[in-house]
């Protein structure tokens, strides 16, 4: 099969086309042959080797595709089932192993795309609005990044949940498609302090919650965005990790909080898994959800689309396909 492989952590060179064994699916496992593969950050992170992995491994966090084997015991999923995984490596490739406790079978009315599209980013999202900081009728959220792809699902989902959404984006283009996914106010941060603005837009107050992917150039604006006693939800360090800070300084600006969340955390169980999956699948379903997935790439461009998505130069979920 034909598989991107990572032998030694590095820039986007590292990651390799090449021809590797189809593998086969050990007890509890399902073979997938992979229709369309989700790119994210966290695929970045392991590249460079942020996050560690046994060398050498496929890359790939994120998948949709066809049941093809089964190994022993496997009981929920039949060879022919349309399924749909994430949080576990080899997603890009033509063909990946998954534990059957991962897997998520997929509505029919849905493509692989799509819900290559929904998986990691929308259970995000979900996890974000509904259990990092609960949002409520009327909570004001700053959500940065408005336009990238957890941008736009979180906007669409704090806004099902009756919040007050604020975005940040670089260009009149993204602000253009944060405000499609229904942010009531959208900054340019090149051109205006956010916080400034967020506390403007609150009347002074500031914002119940801070949803921060960002990281290293956000951080400090975002705590001083945030109302006291608000949180800071940081899931993600686009610009770089956050310099070290002096828990102190939380008491002096309000008593406020600071999470530093990770998906893996928020489905450790299966029950878990199913109700964001199932949530966020039907969604997409329902039209409820609008993904936008306008940057595909054939699998042998993997260093370009993770070029493109370190660069900040796409919108919305970027697609392999193998």
């Amino acid at each position: 099969m034909k598989a991107i492989q990572i032998t030694a952590t590095g820039g986007p060179e590292v990651l390799q086309y090449r021809d590797l064994d189809v593998p086969t699916p050990a007890r509890g496992q399902v073979l997938i042959e992979v229709r369309a593969a989700g790119i994210n950050f966290i695929d970045i992170y392991f590249r460079e080797g942020r996050y560690p992995s046994d060398l050498p491994f496929i890359p790939g966090q994120e998948g949709a595709g066809v049941v093809v084997a089964i190994g022993d015991d496997v009981t929920a999923f039949y060879v022919g089932a349309r399924v749909a995984w994430c949080g576990v490596q080899g997603a890009y490739a033509q063909y990946a192993v998954v534990p059957e406790s991962r897997v998520i079978r997929m509505p029919d009315s849905i493509s692989f795309e799509q819900a290559a599209a929904a998986m990691l980013q929308g259970m995000t999202a979900h996890y974000l609005a509904n259990s990092a900081y609960p949002l409520q009728e009327g909570s004001a959220a700053l959500i940065h990044a408005g336009a990238g792809g957890v941008g736009l699902l979180l906007t669409q989902v704090a806004k099902m949940m009756g919040a007050y959404v604020i975005t940040t984006a670089s260009t009149r283009e993204k602000a253009h498609l944060s405000r499609e996914a229904g942010a009531d106010h959208v900054v340019l941060y090149a051109d205006t302090d956010f916080a400034e603005q967020a506390k403007s837009l609150t009347k002074g107050v500031g914002v119940d919650v801070v949803y921060d992917g960002v990281g290293k150039t956000t951080f400090e604006g975002s705590l001083k965005a945030l109302k006291p006693r608000g949180m800071l939800v940081l899931f993600g360090g686009a610009s770089g990790a956050v310099p070290t800070f002096d828990l102190a300084r939380l008491s002096t600006m309000g008593s406020l909080y600071v999470t530093r969340p990770t998906l893996a955390h928020y489905t450790a169980t299966r029950a878990e898994l199913e109700w964001r999956a199932n949530d966020v699948l039907h969604w997409v379903e329902a039209r409820k959800l609008m993904l936008r997935a306008d940057h595909v790439y054939p699998l042998a461009d993997a260093a370009k689309a993770q070029s493109d998505l370190q660069g900040r130069r796409t919108t919305g979920k970027l697609l392999l396909i193998p």
